[in-house]
């Protein structure tokens, strides 16, 4: 099966050990984005994973396709051109000090990329889902025209569309993001997102109280009929985060198929070794689960078990595997030793 993602793929510098930025003599220097984690996440549980971006072709980008090769993700339809890559600054808090992102973005080669770069008709040809998320518009109008003729393109082929909702409050308002995310919503089956992501970018509210440390699941239920009624998507998904500190939350996630719900276990994540990037394995883990699981509840089970487990890895890439996700939903949480 084959899954294609578009978006942005940029250099993430952060400090050593916790630090913060003003104490830091020396950046660590990876590549990380939304899309192209979860076609990482994709390729490692043995799918088909094709990432579509534009990256400058100089050296810093060679070495950005080099690394999503690395881990068999597909890149020939990486266009190449462009002056930049985009790079995020991030500090990685500790307890009740706050992770911190400072963004070095603007004008890379994708936010400058025009049409002529991508043929989408062929980049859809034989794809199975396409994949994308609320970052690739906010990014710059011309993304967010190329995220809107991807739709279409997949929409010709007959390919599913998920969309992690993904607000970034930090590249767009809430009115701009709804007057673009909002018509979009016609080529989408699957809506992945938490509470804050429905109500900034499509205007549904839920009753959570995420800071306070409360997710109650039965709030979102009106939520998700209204925005499956309004949009008429497949699923509608959310994540359940309770965060108690940095380096302590809970973790669940329910979804919904337009007839039933059905909530996830719940994983008690502490300590957070690297949560950035937990959004996108949960993404990659509900690609995976609704492409190769007989049941929502089982696809749900898989993703939430492997965004749990990307919590516990540093950098942007879950680089776990399917069997260890398998297992850990299967209920093995110790950490022992596998011998």
């Amino acid at each position: 099966m084959k899954v294609v993602t578009f978006g942005e793929l940029m250099v993430r510098l952060q400090p050593f050990n916790y630090e913060r930025f003003v104490q830091a003599n020396s950046l660590e220097f990876t590549f990380g984005g939304g899309e192209a984690n979860v076609a990482v996440s994709l390729a490692n549980y043995g799918l088909d994973a094709a990432f579509v971006t534009k990256l400058p072709a100089h050296a810093i980008g060679q070495a950005a396709v080099n690394e999503l090769r690395k881990y068999g993700v597909d890149t020939k339809d990486i266009a190449r051109g462009g002056d930049r890559v985009g790079i995020y600054y991030l500090e990685t808090g500790a307890s009740m000090r706050p992770s911190k992102v400072i963004y070095d973005r603007a004008h890379s080669s994708i936010a400058e990329a025009d049409p002529q770069d991508f043929d989408f008709d062929a980049i859809m040809e034989g794809a199975d889902w396409f994949h994308w998320s609320g970052i690739t518009p906010a990014i710059s109008d011309k993304a967010a025209e190329l995220t809107r003729l991807a739709c279409e393109a997949a929409r010709r082929h007959g390919v599913t569309v998920s969309v992690d909702l993904n607000f970034r409050k930090k590249l767009w308002t809430k009115e701009k993001a709804q007057s673009i995310m909002k018509p979009l919503m016609q080529y989408v089956d699957v809506c992945i997102g938490n509470e804050e992501d429905a109500e900034l970018c499509l205007g549904f509210k839920p009753d959570a109280d995420v800071e306070g440390g409360e997710t109650n699941a039965e709030g979102y239920k009106g939520i998700f009929r209204q925005m499956a009624a309004t949009f008429g998507f497949k699923y509608v998904i959310s994540t359940l985060r309770e965060s108690f500190s940095a380096t302590h939350n809970g973790w669940k996630a329910m979804i919904y198929n337009g007839e039933e719900f059905y909530e996830s276990k719940r994983y008690d994540i502490d300590p957070i070794i690297d949560r950035v990037g937990g959004g996108d394995s949960f993404s990659g883990g509900v690609i995976h689960g609704l492409l190769t699981k007989p049941t929502q509840g089982e696809a749900l089970e898989f993703a939430v078990a492997a965004s749990a487990l990307k919590h516990t890895i540093n950098g942007d890439f879950n680089l776990v595997s399917a069997e260890e996700v398998e297992s850990l939903a299967g209920g093995n949480a110790s950490g022992r030793v596998q011998r």
